[in-house]
């Protein structure tokens, strides 16, 4: 995750809290009992991470990424991932221009602050590798020549179980571009009960405003990483990190990198959470979304919940600093 240009942090950051609560607020209203998941996902935004989405069709994955994009005010582009799908139709191409007889750049979906990448394991292996350079350096290298993407980039992803039809594996370096792997599940019977009578003749996310502007969720990004980690808090990072390299379960464990993202992970939480520093809870919460798709199972059939479930274990072992 490249380091993006210092934005001015206003000096009454209450306002812009308050903004991005009622962000969350109205999502709520939207995604009926799926609290955690909204929460998660408003973390890596603050966080400049980008979120795979990872359950059945149906669930409210692509409703939540859209919803997003209409509250934040941000330029939003859907593409969906299909086995025919190129590098090109993300990135763009040069077209000809017989006129002038010269080649003219025309950007793709990739040039907006939040990508909605659907059912991207549809999506070949060459055609997937397009993301890798934007996600990890926001920018795109095209013809030789280097773009910079807007500020801010996300992406949100959506994937269909592994094993479905059509679907590919996502290689272990897509996979750790995402700062979180989140699952939407399917909602409890009162959730989806309300849902019904409140969705049966009409789309509430078709009615959404915006309730932040873009340059409002920049500054409380750069609040982000001004956010207090003791060194308590970074010792805990670490030895959850050195517990997955050494967990007889795991084949390949947690990388630095990994550390780093769980840290500004636990960053943003702060703020969503309304607080200028880190807590052991906000580690603890977070490690199972970061670090997850991070670490390899020696059981090579074990499903990405089997996996998320073995960090959650592995976290309970570690001592919580005082």
């Amino acid at each position: 995750m490249s380091v993006p240009t210092p934005v001015a942090v206003p000096a009454h950051p209450d306002v812009l809290l308050a903004k991005i609560d009622l962000v969350r607020q109205s999502l709520q209203g939207i995604i009926l009992g799926k609290s955690d998941v909204i929460d998660a996902v408003l973390t890596a935004l603050l966080a400049e991470g980008s979120v795979l989405l990872e359950d059945v069709p149906g669930v409210g994955k692509t409703t939540l990424a859209k919803s997003l994009a209409r509250l934040i005010h941000l330029e939003f582009q859907r593409i969906q991932c299909t086995p025919d799908l190129l590098p090109a139709d993300i990135l763009g191409s040069s077209v000809f221009r017989p006129s002038s007889g010269t080649f003219e750049f025309r950007s793709g979906p990739i040039f907006s602050n939040l990508l909605i990448a659907d059912e991207i394991n549809r999506a070949s292996p060459r055609t997937q590798s397009a993301l890798l350079e934007a996600m990890a350096e926001s920018q795109v290298t095209i013809d030789g020549t280097r773009y910079p993407l807007k500020r801010p980039f996300i992406v949100l992803a959506t994937q269909n179980p592994t094993g479905f039809e059509g679907t590919f594996l996502l290689p272990e370096s897509q996979l750790d571009r995402f700062l979180m792997r989140l699952s939407m599940d399917y909602p409890d019977t009162e959730s989806e009960i309300d849902l019904l009578l409140e969705q049966a003749s009409h789309d509430p996310a078709q009615g959404l405003q915006p309730v932040m502007s873009q340059d409002e969720l920049l500054a409380l990004q750069s609040f982000v990483r001004h956010v207090k980690v003791d060194r308590k808090a970074a010792a805990y990072i670490v030895a959850i990190a050195s517990a997955t390299r050494t967990d007889t379960r795991l084949r390949v464990g947690c990388s630095p990198r990994g550390s780093k993202m769980l840290l500004r992970a636990a960053q943003a939480r702060a703020v969503l959470m309304g607080r200028d520093f880190v807590l052991p809870d906000d580690i603890q919460l977070l490690a199972p979304a970061v670090l997850s798709h991070r670490v390899s199972p020696r059981n090579a059939l074990a499903s990405s919940s089997e996996t998320t479930q073995t960090i959650h274990e592995l976290v309970r072992t570690i001592e919580v600093p005082a």
